[in-house]
């Protein structure tokens, strides 16, 4: 929406008059331009100069390196939302495509970062050889691996819990496929779509260490950015330079909350499916200068009439609600070829697999690393568990209170950005000192990160629960366990699912980081999958890089077909609004 003022009205001498507002969003606009270029132009230069100028642990290069890496993780997650609304639509939308798409992306949270690495960097210094360009795209995919499926998952959650009265009304008022997608699902999608993405930025944080320091086997990169920086800190034992390294990293964080994440919660409030009116919560100061500055407001004038006449256009008249889908014959014997197909490609994937991995591991390889698996699975379910209890509650509280959500925001960033690499000198220590087992004190790391799915996706689901249905319980004077069981659990249970599919998938991941953990010349290892594939990693051996990979990823999707995608249904059947 854009504000005119009585200086803007047509005829008006006044009308580009600028104001104080016009002052600020100048300066700020072309500062970011400037940072964008700075930024980006050493993307273009010869890959050479990274060993003529290598990182350094000198603090006052981190301001660059902050910046570079920043431009990463924001590049990233564009490609991670243009992602989102194309893979999430076609899964949520389309039957036959949803049978594919679903398991592909539980494989695709299972696979680590580290297995992307080692396959795509390569390809991508193929396509820019020669060039810092290649790498930075290497970097920007690997930061997109841990930001988009979680993005995803949210979308399509969201998609499939549209309110059914809405449907019914969109249909009838004859929106179009593409303004029903735009004015109802996208809109409705947003309060948990904006949460999820600012723990996507933070949870990037957690790998940037593994995407900007690419080892593999005898191929060694490294960008200049926070992580490279950490990993160079981490490596050379010096804590001073970590704490810089914190610092910088907190005080991105809160940039880009106040310039990017503050104005999008704020924004998004509006889209709470209610029948009462309650606070839109607008307290972003840059929304309130996108709003008074006459230069941004006519900067926004050609977009805002684009998209309007993008979506004006409305169905045919005839257009009425689809009816109950008829599974006749025809539609079942497609639905079995479509299943046929889809299972011979699959066995045809698993043989090259098997063939592959054959060459460097033997089946008595295969059932220890199924073994590891199944203590890694152990490790991932007890910490989801306890994570659950502890931050279901906080994430509710934080929601129903945006005052509260607004205090807590950068916090919650800040802790979910923090890689567990910086947390190895303290742990470390702490184990050798006490002589504790690395198997128990270890498994800590791994939901380090990953917990914040979970309150993040909570606090999403709290923030959009309907004002109206508070009120009623309120007025029926629900309260105490009633009310956590039949009014507000009920009412974040869809977000909740999305966050622990997340939380666990993330879980998996991290093991690789967490159960491997060293420091100096000391290094402490948990039995697990995820050493394992850190160890193959290491030594450069592919085979058993994808034995552990492809053990990773069955134990992930036999967890979320056998646990978190019967509760999505259930979601789906019981808990949908209207």
């Amino acid at each position: 929406m854009v504000v005119r003022h009585p200086a803007m009205e047509a005829g008006s001498p006044r009308r580009y008059v600028p104001n104080l507002w016009d002052v600020f969003a100048f300066a700020l606009i072309l500062t970011l331009l400037i940072l964008i270029y700075k930024g980006s132009r050493e993307a273009f230069a010869p890959l050479a100069s990274l060993q003529q100028h290598p990182v350094s642990l000198d603090p006052h290069n981190l301001p660059e390196y902050a910046l570079r890496t920043t431009l990463r993780m924001l590049a990233a997650m564009v490609a991670s939302l243009l992602f989102t609304f194309v893979y999430g639509s076609l899964a949520a939308k389309n039957r036959r495509a949803e049978r594919i798409l679903i398991p592909l992306l539980d494989i695709l949270q299972s696979v680590p970062i580290l297995g992307f690495i080692s396959f795509t960097v390569v390809g991508f210094m193929a396509l820019f050889p020669g060039q810092v360009m290649g790498a930075e795209l290497a970097a920007i995919f690997a930061i997109f691996t841990s930001q988009a499926w979680n993005m995803t998952f949210s979308f399509y959650q969201s998609l499939k819990t549209v309110p059914a009265d809405l449907l019914e009304a969109s249909q009838s008022f004859r929106l179009s496929r593409w303004q029903q997608f735009w004015r109802l699902e996208v809109p409705f999608s947003m309060p948990g779509l904006v949460w999820n993405t600012m723990m996507s930025m933070s949870g990037g944080w957690f790998f940037v260490v593994a995407s900007e320091a690419i080892s593999v086997g005898n191929t060694t990169i490294v960008l200049p950015g926070i992580g490279s920086y950490v990993a160079l800190a981490i490596e050379h034992q010096d804590l001073h330079a970590i704490a810089w390294a914190v610092g910088a990293m907190l005080g991105v964080i809160l940039l880009y909350d106040q310039l990017l994440f503050r104005p999008l919660v704020d924004w998004s409030r509006k889209f709470r499916v209610e029948l009462t009116t309650t606070d839109s919560g607008e307290h972003s100061w840059l929304l309130v200068m996108i709003r008074r500055s006459r230069l941004v407001s006519a900067g926004l004038g050609p977009l805002v009439t684009l998209s309007g006449a993008l979506l004006r256009r409305r169905a045919p008249k005839h257009r009425v609600a689809p009816s109950r889908p008829r599974f006749g014959a025809a539609t079942v014997w497609a639905d079995r070829l479509w299943q046929l197909g889809v299972g011979l490609g699959s066995l045809f994937m698993l043989w090259h697999i098997a063939t592959f991995v054959s060459e460097g591991a033997s089946w008595a390889e295969a059932s220890r690393v199924f073994g590891l698996g199944l203590i890694t699975l152990l490790r991932v379910v007890v910490l989801t568990v306890l994570a659950s209890l502890v931050w279901v509650p906080v994430g509710v509280w934080i929601g129903l209170h945006s005052r509260v959500a607004e205090r807590v925001q950068p916090l919650a960033q800040f802790l979910a950005a923090f890689p567990a690499n910086l947390m190895f000198p303290f742990v470390v220590v702490a184990i050798v000192r006490w002589h504790l087992t690395p198997d128990i004190w270890l498994s800590p790391l791994m939901i380090l990160g990953t917990q914040w799915y979970i309150l993040f996706n909570v606090i999403a689901g709290a923030s959009a629960f309907p004002g109206d249905l508070k009120e009623a319980a309120s007025n029926f004077h629900v309260g105490g366990w009633s009310w956590w069981r039949k009014v507000i659990l009920p009412g974040v249970f869809p977000y909740y699912v999305t966050g622990a599919i997340t939380a666990t998938g993330g879980s998996w991941n991290a093991s690789i980081v967490a159960e491997v953990a060293s420091w100096g010349d000391t290094t402490l290892k948990a039995h697990g999958l995820g050493a394992y594939i850190a160890e193959a990693t290491s030594a450069g051996d592919f085979p058993r890089v994808v034995l552990g990979i492809v053990v990773m990823t069955l134990f992930v999707t036999l967890l979320n077909r056998t646990v978190w995608h019967p509760l999505y249904r259930y979601a789906h059947r019981q808990l949908r609004l209207g």
